[in-house]
């Protein structure tokens, strides 16, 4: 493979405007692939940011069917099925992903309600 060029795997999308350097970096050489380079570093923290959101709320909610107080996991619920919507709307899960969860978390919901 040519020195100036990197492997598919490590750069798909424009891989063209990459540089690979020593010690296997690629760095952007073209203005508009460095200006990619920031925005998918962006993007990644703030999915990133939701996606932990998510795992908390749902943690929460686990803990709080644990606890056995049905009026705390009823309010707990709902805001966990906000957050399950909210990742589908960003894109984090896709939409199917979410009517899963959220049908787990009724499921569970309803079983403690028993």
């Amino acid at each position: 493979m040519d020195e100036n060029m990197c492997a598919p795997s490590q750069a798909p999308f424009f891989k063209h405007t990459m540089l690979k350097i020593k010690g296997g970096e690629i760095m952007p050489n073209i203005k508009s692939a460095k200006k990619r380079v920031k925005i998918i570093q962006t993007k990644t923290l703030q999915n990133k940011m939701h996606r932990t959101a998510l795992k908390t709320e749902m943690k929460k909610y686990d803990a709080a069917l644990a606890s056995g107080d049905t009026a705390a996991a009823q309010a707990v619920y709902q805001e966990a099925v906000k957050k399950v919507d909210q990742a589908a709307a960003y894109g984090i899960i896709h939409k199917n992903a979410a009517a899963h969860k959220k049908s787990q978390f009724t499921k569970k919901l309803n079983e403690m309600s028993k």
